[in-house]
This record gives structure tokens, C-alpha cells and sequence, in this order.
């Protein structure tokens, strides 16, 4: 380590504990993070305390963002994050957060014609290359509310940074070095393929259509489903439930119903 990186580490601002009382309230109202064993629930507060050091909380509109809102977003965000530690974090700094859903504005170029058609989307979440997560406060709070029915926005959104810590979002995040890269990404499409068939035929599925836009939303979309419903994984697709439970280690939903 060079003289100037010894210097700098050596004054880096440490990261602020959470305070023990908000971190009460939070654990009594955020149930994925109070389902975790004893050691994971001590690294999640450590985690929590570092993204909110290090990431920048915007309340967007008339969003109402006080500290136990901000506190249950990051405790979210870090159970993804659990397996990688802090480096989870890296490549972005912004939390954009709108009292509920949110318009953003699309341009697609055709590339047969050349036209440029503008459109906009309503989201509840969204996450850019290096660019900030942007979240619905509303959807959030819903996520609290009914923690197992297989849908957190915060965790759909905290996959698909991780996807981007290997470059644009593909589906295939950096895997640790014990997993397989070709293991994943056959398991993925296979998953991927099995659900597009299914709709295609009109089938119900247990694994919400929208994972069937992209192999990256297949991604986000299986991810929320093993921290809030991981049961229902295993049971539709027990090669990718078994995939990511080797990547984000145990499921909280698998002893906190």
C-alpha cells in the first residue's frame, strides 16, 4: 500500500453505529432482517450502518424519508448483500426515493427505420448502471406489510446492482469463487426458458411473469422470491432456488413465517 492509500485509510471518517433504539424498531418491523440467526442479524447491522454512511438519500416529492424509512431500506439492500460484505455497495452512491410510483421517460430507436419513439414507463423501481436506485417509499412500505408473498422491491433492485458490478446487467453477477459461472448461467437459462414456454401457453406461473422480460429481471425477480417466498422457489424451480441459496447463503423466509 503506497504511502498516499496508508494516509487516506488512516483518516477515513469511521462508519456511525446505529443507534440501539432505532435499530429496535427497525428489527421489529422489518421481518426478513428479524428471521436471520444471531450472527448474520449482527453483520446486517454493520452492513446497514455502512450504507448509510455511504450512500446519499434524496426524498423525491412530497416522500416522507425519516430515519427509520432510510434504516429499513439499507437493511434490505444489505441481505443481498450479506455474502460480499461492503464491496456489495460499490459503483453507485444515490437512493432516490418517491412518495409512491414513479414516471420514467424511454427513448427507442428502431433500428430498421431509424425512428426515435419516446414513451414513458410507471415503476415502482428501478436501478442504473452506476447511476442511483431509485425506489416507490409506498411499495416499500407494502414490502413490510406482507413480507412472504415473493415481492420486495428493495431486494429486486439490490440484485440487479449486484448484476452490475461485472458491467451492464446481464443476469450473471460476479459469483463467488466456489460457484461454477457456466453452472450458473446454464441453471438461469434453463429457468428462463421453462417460464417464457409457460406463458407462451398461457399458463399460470408461480414466478411472476415479469421475470420473462430479460434474463437479468429473471434474475431480480428469483432473487426476492428466495428471500420472501422460498419455499414456492423450490418447488417451481429447485436448480435456481438451490443456485441462489449457494449465492446469498440461507433464506431468512425458510424459518421466519
Amino acid at each position: 500500500m503506497g504511502f498516499l492509500q496508508s494516509l487516506i485509510g488512516r483518516f477515513r471518517a469511521p462508519v456511525p453505529p446505529i443507534d440501539d433504539a432505532l435499530w429496535k424498531q427497525a428489527i421489529a418491523r422489518v421481518p426478513l432482517a428479524r428471521a436471520l440467526d444471531a450472527p448474520r442479524a449482527h453483520y446486517l447491522r454493520q452492513l446497514a450502518a455502512t450504507f448509510l454512511h455511504t450512500k446519499r438519500f434524496h426524498a423525491m416529492g412530497d416522500a416522507a424519508l425519516d430515519d427509520f424509512w432510510r434504516l429499513a431500506i439499507a437493511m434490505q439492500a444489505s441481505l443481498p448483500a450479506l455474502p460480499r460484505g461492503p464491496r456489495a455497495f460499490k459503483g453507485w452512491t444515490n437512493v432516490l426515493v418517491y412518495p409512491g410510483e414513479f414516471n420514467v421517460r424511454r427513448s427507442h430507436r428502431d433500428a430498421r427505420t431509424g425512428v426515435v419513439t419516446d414513451s414513458d414507463d410507471t415503476l415502482i423501481g428501478e436501478a442504473w448502471d452506476r447511476g442511483p436506485m431509485i425506489l416507490s417509499l409506498a411499495d416499500v412500505a407494502l414490502d413490510l406489510e406482507a413480507p412472504w408473498d415473493g415481492f420486495n422491491v428493495v431486494i429486486h433492485e439490490m440484485a440487479h446492482k449486484l448484476d452490475m458490478l461485472a458491467g451492464p446487467a446481464n443476469g450473471v453477477p460476479p459469483l463467488p469463487a466456489a460457484m461454477n459461472r457456466r453452472e450458473w448461467i446454464a441453471t438461469m437459462q434453463r429457468g428462463f426458458d421453462t417460464l417464457s414456454k409457460a406463458l407462451d401457453r398461457g399458463r399460470h406461473t408461480t414466478i411472476d411473469p415479469y421475470a420473462a422480460e430479460a434474463p437479468e429481471e429473471y434474475f431480480a425477480v428469483t432473487s426476492e422470491l428466495h428471500f420472501s417466498q422460498p419455499q414456492a422457489l423450490r418447488e417451481a424451480e429447485p436448480a435456481v432456488a438451490a443456485l441462489l441459496e449457494a449465492f446469498y447463503g440461507p433464506s431468512p423466509g425458510l424459518r421466519g413465517r
